[in-house]
């Protein structure tokens, strides 16, 4: 069986509209400027054993790495075995899942489907011109950035009411968009120390002056959106970072990345792993009533236990 890679760079990147195609080869270098590129490879898929009985209807879901102005996405192999059928699919807030069915499996016997992807992504750098752009009015933004300034329940508190005084307060007496986004970013950097440990959310690891890596982008991106910003965040393989959004004197909107937590990158990013979501609420595909940062792998199936194995890994060049 041959699965064919779907290609979903402008579907993907709806939340800016065309821009954001025209965003990938822009001649007239608005927004982030692309560079130097790196390709690496990724493995992701499942693979399940019936123990204890047959398996009957199992449906396993993987959130797979997919074309953004920075990334570019091939699968270039497959390993799937007969019981397995594979297909790609867009979760709500166009998150890219590969989608597992296996409709039988006998006891003893093992499912199969794991696909390698080939990534292309791009560092990228600040605009060449960041004076030009502005905060976007919001009647202006469209629908599908609008819900990034919307809270996220329960990390990204923008509407409580200290996020909503800094949002107002930082970077208020800033000449452009430009410098009063980088006010909020050198407040949190400043404010927030980096620890490890487990995720607290924007209000507390303000309160506490630590937080990890995810703290650090949700305070980030909840002090952006308190502030009329759109903000999101961008999930890695092991980390994440946040992108505002802004619009050029034309009109045209742009997201730009940012590293709150490590160096200090403002406007451009020089991150080379592969993303795999935009985005920090998300709906389970089984719970419409249970929400997550990160979308998860899910599985579901009736008879027996399947034994279950997600398969995630960067291999190497």
């Amino acid at each position: 069986m041959r699965f064919v890679a779907i290609l979903l760079a402008c579907a993907i990147v709806g939340s800016t509209g065309a821009n954001a195609c025209a965003q990938f080869g822009q001649s007239d270098q608005k927004g982030a400027e692309l560079g130097q590129t790196r390709i690496q490879r990724w493995k992701g898929g499942v693979t399940v054993e019936a123990v204890g009985g047959p398996c009957q209807g199992i449906v396993a879901t993987i959130p797979v790495p997919v074309d953004w102005p920075e990334q570019t996405v091939v699968i270039s192999e497959e390993d799937v075995t007969s019981q397995a059928r594979v297909n790609q699919r867009l979760q709500q807030k166009a998150v890219p899942q590969l989608v597992v069915n296996i409709r039988s499996l006998p006891t003893g016997q093992e499912a199969r489907a794991v696909l390698t992807y080939e990534v292309t992504r791009r560092i990228q750098s600040p605009p060449a011109n960041p004076e030009i752009y502005k905060i976007a009015e919001e009647r202006e933004i469209p629908r599908d950035v609008k819900i990034y300034l919307a809270w996220s329940p329960p990390h990204i508190d923008s509407r409580d009411r200290r996020i909503r005084q800094l949002g107002g307060m930082l970077g208020a007496d800033a000449d452009t968009a430009w410098k009063r986004v980088e006010a909020i970013f050198d407040y949190v950097r400043g404010k927030i120390q980096f620890a490890k440990g487990k995720t607290k959310g924007a209000i507390k690891a303000l309160e506490d002056g630590s937080g990890n890596h995810e703290d650090l982008c949700f305070a980030f991106i909840a002090i952006c959106r308190a502030a009329g910003i759109p903000a999101r965040t961008v999930w890695v393989p092991n980390h994440c970072y946040p992108e505002f959004y802004l619009v050029d004197d034309e009109g045209n909107g742009h997201w730009f990345p940012c590293q709150v937590a490590g160096p200090r990158e403002f406007g451009g990013i020089s991150e080379h792993r592969p993303i795999f979501q935009k985005g920090d609420l998300f709906r389970d595909p089984r719970d419409r009533n249970k929400t997550y940062p990160l979308l998860p792998e899910t599985l579901e199936g009736a008879g027996g236990r399947p034994k279950v194995k997600f398969i995630r890994e960067m291999l190497p060049n």
